[in-house]
Order: structure tokens, then C-alpha cells, then sequence
């Protein structure tokens, strides 16, 4: 992929046939590559660029958290700016799971998912009969232990490169960023001013200069409204406008790249299943993790087969349902390095369209939101690489 090319049918979406998931084609086109990509296109000696960034001494990368490719295509009218600079572009996959957590610590390590080890919102702890929520993290985990690899920061970083975060100041010490995102120079802002001027102060100080801005708002408001909603349409205005503000704030040179963690879906009451309620989705689990839209589930010792058997004929109609082992051989999460198989889910399920399985009981919150996403459809799945060079 070139960035000014324009494709009749978008690479990220080759090859998907009817009805079956929309792989992520890890080493190609997905967040993972746009990491090492962004390296390689300051110059940093031995990082692969399968997306073809051309070299530059500034790079700024803008993620909006939730902007579906799928979304910004459907609303031009409230994303003028952004959606000019889609005519051009074209969509990169996220990765599995598609959502917050795992796509940062993607792009934050250069690694697909299977490599990185943060597979979803909610994992199992190898060895203990608990969840790690990766957004909220546990202070009995150790962020750098879960994720050793050195992230795309540090390596800027050891490359004489100037590595910088801009993003809310309560996302500084969180266990993801420790895990995914450390070795960032971070400047916290805290309105959509503030990230503008941040990120455009910091990469005038010094090149080569690499700097990636985070805004999460587009997210909140699809979750809790709906991404179809007009709240949603007006708050991707905001997202246009700072997109705009932040390409005419840059420092001279600065190659912005514009792109999200992944896609939304809203979910209807009617299609969701509440596996709380459902005895023949309970029967030998231990722990059900991931998301509405993918589930990681844990079956007890001996009961993998039979939970398995059960959730694929429960789920016939509306899911994708996987064995761990099938899921690693077709490629869901990208080569899994050693020892992290333990923590995907002895059944993977991941809805086949706008449906999501629901645990009303044990997780509320996550229920009750109206806009979702995690799963292997294009809606899920593919997101922006929009650049614009800054003069």
C-alpha cells in the first residue's frame, strides 16, 4: 500500500468472501504495521515498512478512538476534512480483537496481538481464576512482565528520535500505557485545544520527532448514544475540526497520519444474548472474558469440548464460534508467541453482524452500552490511514 493511493476495492477487504470473517492480514495491512512502518519512515535502521510511509523528519499519528473506516465513509457531511482526505486513502485492519486495548498496544509495539500477549479487554491471568481487564488493569500484574517487548517509542528513542505521547493526563500511568505505550515522553492535554497545541509545541521543539495524539471521546459518545446517533455526528464534527486544526498547527514537514483503534456497531436489544440467562452458555465455563462482540471463554478442566459444542450450537445463527486452537491456526490473532496461548479463551465468539453476547449480571456496564465493537466484521475491523503533509 502506498498512502495517495486510491483503491477501487480497499486491499484490507480482498479476499473476504461472503459471510466469512474478515481476517486481519497481519505483516500486511494492519495497525501492527503501521507501527514499525512509522519507524521505518524516520529512518530507524532495521524496522520493516510493508505500508510504504515515505521518509519524513516529523511524523505525527492522530488516532480517534473508534473511528470505523466504515463510519467515516457514511458521514462526509459532518467530517468534511477528514473525509476529503479519504477519497485518497484506504483502510488498514485492526487487528483481533478490535478494540481499545489490543489496537494501542499494536500500533504501540509493532507486534500483532498474538505477539504483544494483550488479547482483548478482559483475559485470563495464566495459573489464577481471575480476569485482567487491560483498561483498567490490576495492581498485582506487573505491566512490563505481561508485555516485555520494547515498543515503537523505545525504539525511536534509542534511535535518537524524539518519541512523545500527547493524551488526557489520566491516561500517564495507566497499566496499559506502562505495558504498551511506555517510553513516550508523555504531555498530558485535557480539551481538544490543548491537544492541538501540545502536539504541535512538542514536535517544533527537536527532529527527527515522533509523536502520536490520542482522543477517546468519539468512543465515549458511540458507546453510551450510539454511533449512528446524532450525538455521535456531531461529536465527529469536533474530531474533523481538530484533525484540521491540529494538520494547519504542525511544524513545516510533518507528515500527519490520521487513523483509529477500531470500528462500531450498534447493537439493538433484540439481538443480544445474555449468556448470564442462558444455562447452555454457562454449563462447565469458569470465567467468560473478552467483550459483547468477542468473547474469550474459559472452560473448566476437561469441559473445553462440551463448552465449545454448546456455544457453536447455541450461536449458530449469529456468531462465529472457534476453538483456541483452530483460532490460532487460521491466523485470528497473528503468530502467538510462547506462553501466551493461556490467555485466549478455550472457545472464541465473535458476532457475525450487529448482535452481541451480553452477561447482564456479571458486567452491567458493558451490557448496557448501544454502540459495540471487537469482532472480524469489515464494520469492526477496518479503519483509516488518512496522511496529510503539512507545510
Amino acid at each position: 500500500m502506498t498512502t495517495g493511493e486510491a483503491a477501487t476495492v480497499p486491499a484490507a477487504q480482498r479476499d473476504v468472501q461472503p459471510g466469512a470473517p474478515a481476517l486481519p492480514r497481519y505483516g500486511e495491512l494492519t495497525l501492527a504495521d503501521l507501527g514499525t512502518s512509522l519507524l521505518a519512515s524516520l529512518g530507524v535502521p532495521g524496522e520493516p515498512n510493508p505500508l510504504g510511509l515515505h521518509l519524513a523528519d516529523r511524523v505525527c499519528l492522530l488516532v480517534i478512538d473508534g473511528l470505523g473506516w466504515e463510519l467515516l465513509r457514511d458521514h462526509p457531511a459532518a467530517a468534511p476534512f477528514l473525509s476529503e482526505l479519504a477519497v485518497t486513502a484506504a483502510p488498514l485492519t485492526a487487528g483481533f480483537p478490535a478494540t481499545t486495548a489490543t489496537s494501542l498496544s499494536s500500533i504501540g509495539t509493532g507486534l500483532p496481538p498474538g505477539q504483544h500477549g494483550v488479547l482483548g479487554y478482559q483475559v485470563r491471568i495464566p495459573g489464577h481464576a481471575a480476569l485482567l481487564n487491560a483498561l483498567r488493569w490490576d495492581r498485582a500484574v506487573d505491566p512490563v512482565s505481561w508485555q516485555p517487548a520494547a515498543t515503537i517509542f523505545e525504539r525511536a528513542a534509542a534511535a535518537g528520535i524524539a518519541a512523545i505521547r500527547v493524551a488526557r493526563t489520566a491516561f500517564r500511568d495507566t497499566g496499559l500505557s506502562a505495558a504498551s505505550m511506555r517510553g513516550a515522553d508523555y504531555r498530558p492535554a485535557d480539551s481538544l485545544g490543548a491537544l492541538v497545541a501540545t502536539a504541535a509545541s512538542a514536535l517544533a521543539e527537536r527532529a527527527p520527532a515522533l509523536a502520536m495524539v490520542y482522543y477517546g471521546e468519539l468512543d465515549g459518545t458511540g458507546h453510551a448514544c450510539g454511533c449512528r446517533s446524532a450525538a455521535w455526528r456531531y461529536q465527529l464534527a469536533h474530531v474533523d475540526r481538530l484533525a484540521e486544526q491540529l494538520a494547519g498547527a504542525l511544524p513545516g514537514g510533518t507528515v500527519l497520519y490520521v487513523t483509529a483503534d477500531h470500528g462500531m456497531v450498534d447493537v439493538p436489544q433484540r439481538d443480544r444474548i445474555d449468556a448470564d440467562r442462558m444455562p447452555q452458555l454457562q454449563a462447565g465455563v469458569s470465567l467468560l472474558g473478552g467483550e459483547p462482540r468477542a468473547r474469550h471463554v474459559y472452560a473448566r478442566p476437561g469441559a473445553a469440548a462440551d463448552v465449545l459444542a454448546a456455544w457453536a450450537e447455541t450461536l449458530a445463527d449469529t456468531c462465529w464460534v472457534i476453538g483456541r486452537d483452530q483460532a490460532i491456526a487460521d491466523g485470528w490473532f497473528g503468530p502467538v508467541g510462547d506462553g501466551l496461548a493461556d490467555r485466549i479463551g478455550d472457545v472464541i465468539a465473535a458476532p457475525r453482524g450487529p448482535s452481541a453476547v451480553v452477561a447482564t449480571v456479571t458486567e452491567p456496564r458493558e451490557s448496557a452500552l448501544i454502540g459495540m465493537h471487537g469482532s472480524l466484521t469489515t464494520a469492526d475491523q477496518l479503519v483509516p490511514l488518512l496522511v496529510r503533509w503539512s507545510g
